[in-house]
């Protein structure tokens, strides 16, 4: 038996040493924003945060994250309402299929609380660990830099 915070709230869960976190998450948890795509850590759709920093939550056992602060895409929004790079991502239509939104964002969340005024080029590089096929990363670049610009940054 393990404890885990997530989002905020506390998580008894019996699973075997070898668990990963994003099997714990998607399938102990039901939170499935978090996404499974290659299993080897180089696409960044499993991305989630720990106290605050991007992780690739399929390359984690489970049991290493007890007692960390454990942010899923679910937990970004507040009472309903999305942060502001989820908005963001909105507002310049920068989510296509979906599939690597949630940590596209999670990601541009932890880096613009770390660089809250970052130049296209610091945007660029902090997501080249997470692939999309679908939009060229202009739109999501282009999100990043407004969300920026929306929380006072830039």
């Amino acid at each position: 038996m393990i404890l885990l915070k997530v989002n905020g709230t506390d998580h008894r869960v019996d699973c075997p040493d070898n668990k990963t976190l994003l099997e714990v998450l998607r399938e102990d948890l039901e939170l499935t924003g978090t996404k499974e795509g290659c299993d080897q850590g180089e696409c960044g759709a499993c991305t989630v945060l720990i106290g605050g920093r991007p992780f690739r939550s399929c390359m984690m056992l489970a049991v290493e994250v007890q007692g960390k602060e454990i942010t899923t895409i679910e937990g970004l929004a507040k009472d309903g309402t999305p942060n502001y790079v989820q908005q963001a991502f909105m507002e310049r239509q920068a989510i296509q299929c979906g599939f690597c939104s949630p940590g596209m964002i999670l990601t541009a969340t932890a880096f613009l609380e770390e660089n809250p005024r970052p130049t296209k080029k610091e945007a660029v590089r902090a997501i080249s660990g997470n692939i999309c096929r679908c939009t060229g990363y202009t739109k999501i670049v282009d999100a990043i830099m407004y969300a920026s610009e929306k929380k006072g940054g830039n």
